[in-house]
Parts: structure tokens; sequence; C-alpha cells
């Protein structure tokens, strides 16, 4: 009894495609047609195989299903084969979507879904734009007689200027980062159809969790899980952005994989009325430091309460008031040279060495950062991951959410609300809640 589920062979066309590819039957037609079963004499009739888009299409829009249906049998085997054409032949701009590596063939498979008898099989994923594709499938009648098609079309080509790619993204692949690290993805186009880019990105983890989307303009999306990831694990993720329409007539044009590794459990708490600094470290605390916030006699001056993220770090850094709105020259101007400055917000705000402040641990006099001695905040530095969390309690300036990382200041219903799709996403490998393709016109 042969299996319930179709043995499809999903891959890119390449070297050595033919020595995989299963030799199932001699006789075959084009894309709608029949063929007469090899070896069958007279036993059954063939079964009929209709593919769309069908033989010799052109200009097919790249994110429209690929449909196989069979009529006096069931479908055995549907392979879609792309011409993929390199990256730099695909006009990518150079540069864009560094951090994320070119995808294996792999991701350029085109999986598909079969319905319950065997009959209808509909792509689930969209197709690379300005490609050659071949779709072969085999269906069997009840005599066990084989029929092959094969359907033959290009796809439509991405325009100049409206091709959607990659800007950059956070993290990068190799990185290893904190738990309350998001997936960052920046676009070089806007994208109106949030929906549909959310779902041709999949997020996997070894240890699985849910999450959602955001977007933070019509260029920035970014993906968090409901809780802080747990510790010591590998982050997948697939950005199937090829075929994938973006806006009117905007399509993605390459795939791309980012694979980072999430570390030790490391989360932050600053009780800015105790002027203390905590660190814990998997659920133990290692360090407590004397610290110095905000002086709080302005909002500017106030560091923000609420979940913060470290962002980046500098060894060294010159902290210019201009950065932050105070022009040079104001009363309130300042220009200083700090060591071991961690950020973590966009305001301005850094954890940094200040052997000038004499009041760590007993009073707030900084300009909104968090002030620390130099051997302290150079371990706090040497010690930190982008992603960990930093918590602050017990001012009175709420982070925004979009100030810096502060996408944990959504509570996860207002994070699901905010998302596209609005439903939460499994980071278990079982594919995005959505559709990826577009509706027939």
């Amino acid at each position: 009894m042969r299996d319930s589920a179709v043995p499809t062979i999903y891959r890119r066309a390449g070297a050595g495609a033919a020595g995989l590819a299963l030799l199932l039957s001699a006789a075959c037609t084009g894309g709608g047609g029949t063929a007469d079963p090899a070896g069958a004499e007279g036993e059954g009739d063939a079964v009929q195989v209709e593919i769309t888009p069908e033989d010799g299409a052109a200009e097919v829009r790249p994110n429209l299903p690929v449909t196989v249906t069979a009529s006096g049998g069931t479908l055995t085997d549907v392979r879609v084969e792309q011409d993929v054409a390199p990256a730099d032949e695909q006009n990518t701009p150079e540069g864009e979507g560094e951090g994320a590596e070119a995808a294996p063939e792999d991701l350029y498979a085109v999986a598909g879904t079969l319905n319950d008898d065997e009959t209808e099989w509909v792509s689930d994923g969209n197709l690379v734009p300005g490609t050659d594709v071949t779709v072969t499938a085999t269906a069997v009648n009840e005599a066990g007689e084989e029929t092959e098609v094969v359907s033959e079309f290009s796809t439509l080509p991405a325009t100049e200027g409206q091709r959607l790619e990659l800007q950059s993204n956070f993290p990068t692949s190799g990185q290893t980062v904190g738990v309350g690290m998001p997936v960052i993805v920046n676009f070089d186009l806007p994208v109106e159809n949030k929906a549909q880019v959310e779902n041709s990105i999949e997020v996997v983890s070894e240890k699985p969790a849910q999450g959602a989307w955001n977007w933070f303009g019509d260029q920035m999306a970014v993906f968090r899980p409901e809780e802080f990831w747990e510790p010591d694990q590998k982050i997948t993720v697939d950005l199937r952005l090829a075929g994938v329409e973006a806006a009117e007539g905007v399509f993605g044009i390459e795939n791309h994989r980012l694979e980072f590794e999430v570390g030790r459990e490391q989360i932050t708490t600053v009780d800015d009325a105790a002027h203390t600094m905590t660190v814990e470290r998997d659920g133990e605390v290692v360090k407590e430091f004397p610290i110095s916030n905000g002086r709080a006699d302005t909002e500017r001056y106030t560091t923000t309460s609420g979940i913060h993220l470290t962002m980046e770090k500098y060894e060294h850094l010159v902290m210019d008031s201009s950065t932050v709105g105070i022009p040079e020259g104001s009363p309130e101007a300042y220009k200083l040279d700090v060591n071991y400055a961690v950020r973590f917000s966009n305001s301005g705000e850094f954890t940094h060495a200040a052997p000038w402040n004499g009041q760590l641990g007993e009073a707030n006099a900084s300009h909104g950062c968090t002030n620390m001695s130099t051997e302290d905040a150079k371990w706090f530095y040497e010690e930190s991951y982008m992603g960990d969390p930093f918590i602050v309690e017990g001012t009175d300036r709420e982070l925004e959410v979009d100030n810096g990382w502060g996408f944990y200041q959504r509570s996860w219903e207002e994070w699901l609300e905010n998302s596209a799709t609005g439903e939460p996403d499994a980071t278990d490998d079982t594919g995005t809640p959505g559709s990826v393709q577009g509706e027939a016109e």
C-alpha cells in the first residue's frame, strides 16, 4: 500500500538536478493535457491532469499559486523547479541585506498542500520574479497506470525601482544575543501588504515559543516572542521574500537566511530610588552596583522607566548634547569623553563610567544616563550582549515603545493587536499563520 501523502520533491534547478528526478513515465504532455500511461494496454483510462499556469504562459505574477488537479486518478508527485539566477544577476543593490546570508537552495523550494482525496495540489509559497518555472506532475489511475504532465512557464520580472530587498537586519548571522533580542528587519521600500510580508518570514527556535510581528513605519518589521527567549538555543529566520508583493507592482526578489544564538539569560534591574543596579544571570544575582541616574529636574534629564534592551556598546564614546537636541553653546550643552558605554535607548541613555560623579549610590546627578564607577562599567560592558533586558524602575518618565528597542513595553495582547496578521506565530517549524500569495485579478 502506498503512502497517502504525495512523495513530492521540492528543489531548485541546478547541477545534478536530473539525477534527483523520478523517472516515472516516458509519456508526457503539456499542462492540461493527458498522456497514455507507460506500458498500458487499455487496462484503464489515463488520468486527466491539469496544471495552472498553463504550459507556455509568460509574465505570470509570481505571487499567484500553482495548482495541479487530477481527474480519474490521484496525484503521486508534484515538482516545481525554478531557474533561479544568482543574486548579483537579480539587480540586488550592493551591500543591501548585509548580515543575512544568501539563502541555500532549499529556501527556494516550493511546497504545497494536497487535498484529502489527493486530487488537487496547491502551492503555498511564491515564485521568484523573472524566472523560468517547470512544473512536473505525476498521477496514477485505479489500475496503477501512471501519467506525467509538464507545464513550463515564466514569471513576471520585478521592474527596476520596484524590487523589495533587505536594507539591514538585527541581529546578524553568527551573533550571540540576549534573551530579549527581537528580530528587526529594515526594507528598502515601503510595504503596504504587511500581512503577506509577515507570513513570508518564518522564525524557528530550538525551544519553541510564540511571537508576532509589529511594524514601526512602513519599512521596519519587528518580531518578538511573547516572553523573553529561553536561553542557550539557536534561532533561524528564513526570509522568503522572493515573489511576495509588498505593494502594488513591488515584488521581493531574493530569499535570505539568518541564524543566531541566544546565550545565557542576563537581566539587569535598576532601582532608581535606591540608586542600585542588580544583574541576575540564569536566575541568580551575580553583581550589584551603586549607580547614579538622571537628575530628573527636566524630562530630558530623567532616565526612562520600563523594559529596555541593550542595543550596542562602545569602549570609548564621545557624548555630545547636540545629538539629543541641546545645541552647542547653550547653557545645558555638554561634550563628554566616556568609557565602557552600553546603549539602552535612542534618547541618549547609556550605562557608562563616570569617575567624576561623586554621588554613586547616593543621589541621581546625571543627564539621564546610568553612571557607574570605571571598574563596574567595564564589567558590565564586557559581560553584556545585544538584546539583554535592562529594566529601570521608579522614575516618572515612561519608555516609549519605539525609543530604541522598547518593544516589550507593549503587553502581549497589545503586540498581537498591532500585528498585521493579528495572530501568534509559533516558532516550532509549523509555518506562518496566513497566506503569502495575492488574489487573481
